[in-house]
């Protein structure tokens, strides 16, 4: 027994060894708390769990110290669809008792798994929305928002609760009652659910019966029995049937051939031909963009001919135009990362004003697929444990951006050098982020990276050499010997 006061343990003893405080009443208390816990139990397992909720409550006002009571209202909670309040009991468990605590497993399964995380969050977003749209007067909004949130794998009786309730405001307490018989199945004797089930049953009553006409039959007596018969029969045969379905199908037919069919084929007729034009415009903008880029490397290459005393410049001018062309070809090709290491290698200088709009035009509208692509490819071979292949694509998109993805493509490339063995090139990109993004996690990483790897020290200056480096005649000096 651990004693309320000093919070030590005082074995079974009625009075605390260490502070003298009588325990005897806190015996009865402790145990009166076990009680409503028991009979929360028993509750729980016929789904009573609003007596349940009560009777843990109770349980908990008695000793909070109760970690089996609070781990069941958690798990109570959970299950009538109330997220907040069950991770909170559970929190507050984890707060009084860290150790040998359910409520650690309860939360560590609920942090781990994003997609529960996730699905709960929607839960209660769909439930405050359709509440929203009740409030704004927007019924039917509300109606298909709650459906949608009671086919969902949480279920939350509120849900169920308030859209009985609008169907009772609509007058619809034959659909209600079905929905709080559902919500009955989550919780058996929820006080709300059974007030609203009486409401439901009580409207339906008052429901008038439809009463037959007296001229549809015809009431006669026989003996003493009573004979009530309709006034008309009226026979179907099996022929009669067959030929009014086989008329209703082609009739049917028709209308569908008729009225709808050339609609149909007209707006598919006029939807092709637009799709048709496009690609043509296309294809003739490509490829009068691709024959203009090899008029000019072939007007180039007659240059490169005539003109000996500019062949170098020529040539690197050539080998630009031919970079940008393959490069328009794979960018054609939806080949974003081979276009974009030729576009990465060329010198705008040699290109004319119009090719430098080509290469501006194709490099914007690969910029962002590029990235993606190389920072992927880098990210699955650095977990691949391919670190050289890491490190050549990452360098990639670090070159163009090092604070791509707030950072991430620098840290990862500074942990594949590390990884790799390159020490200094890690430090350096390492130090970018530690400038760059000083307040984050990637920042501590790099910090502590830093801290272990220090920085070689510069070796000391060789006077010899430095004599040697001002008068490369002079010869080093030879020391004496005896």
């Amino acid at each position: 027994m651990i004693c309320y006061k000093c919070r030590k343990d005082a074995h079974d003893e009625k009075v605390c060894p260490y502070c003298g405080t009588n325990l005897k009443i806190y015996y009865k208390v402790k145990n009166l708390s076990n009680i409503y816990y028991n009979d929360a139990l028993e509750k729980a397992k016929i789904r009573d769990l609003s007596g349940a909720v009560v009777s843990l409550r109770s349980s908990l006002k008695f000793n909070k110290y109760n970690i089996q009571a609070r781990n069941l209202l958690g798990l109570i909670y959970f299950e009538l669809g109330e997220f907040v309040d069950a991770l909170c009991e559970w929190v507050i468990s984890k707060n009084y008792q860290k150790e040998d605590n359910l409520a650690n497993k309860y939360l560590a399964e609920i942090q781990d798994n994003q997609g529960r995380l996730e699905a709960i969050s929607n839960t209660i977003k769909k439930y405050n929305q359709a509440y929203s749209l009740c409030v704004e007067g927007n019924i039917d909004m509300a109606i298909i928002q709650l459906k949608k949130l009671i086919t969902m794998n949480y279920k939350m009786v509120k849900s169920y609760q308030l859209l009985a309730l609008i169907y009772m405001k609509e007058e619809k307490y034959d659909q209600a009652k079905k929905i709080l018989r559902e919500a009955q199945k989550i919780d058996t004797d929820n006080p709300l659910t059974s007030r609203y089930i009486k409401i439901a049953l009580r409207e339906l009553k008052k429901k008038p019966r439809v009463k037959k006409h007296s001229n549809d039959t015809i009431t006669y007596m026989e003996g003493n029995d009573k004979i009530i018969r309709p006034r008309r029969f009226q026979y179907y045969s099996v022929g009669s049937s067959l030929l009014y379905l086989i008329m209703g199908l082609v009739l049917g037919t028709l209308a569908v051939a008729f009225l709808l069919l050339p609609n149909a084929q007209k707006n598919a007729n006029t939807e092709t031909n637009q799709k048709l034009k496009s690609a043509n415009e296309t294809v003739s903008t490509k490829e009068g963009e691709i024959t203009s880029l090899k008029s000019k490397i072939k007007e180039l290459e007659n240059k490169l001919k005539t003109d000996g005393s500019t062949a170098d410049q020529m040539q690197n001018t050539k080998n630009t135009y031919e970079s940008l062309l393959n490069a328009y070809v794979m960018y054609t090709g939806k080949d974003y990362v081979g276009a974009g290491d030729l576009l990465a290698g060329i010198d705008t200088k040699y290109l004319s004003e119009n090719a430098v709009n080509t290469y501006n035009t194709i490099n914007a509208q690969i910029g962002e697929s590029y990235m993606n692509t190389l920072f992927a490819q880098g990210t699955n071979s650095y977990r691949k444990n391919d670190y050289q292949g890491a490190i050549t694509n990452l360098l990639k998109v670090v070159n163009r951006d090092p604070a791509y993805k707030a950072g991430d493509a620098s840290f990862y490339l500074a942990q594949a050098y590390g990884k790799a063995g390159d020490i200094p090139s890690a430090q350096k990109y390492y130090q970018y982020i530690m400038d760059t993004f000083p307040a984050t996690k990637k920042a501590s990483v790099a910090k502590n990276f830093m801290m272990t790897h220090p920085a070689a020290p510069q070796p000391a200056a060789d006077p010899n050499a430095q004599q040697q480096q001002a008068d490369p005649n002079a010869q080093q000096q030879q020391p004496v010997t005896q």
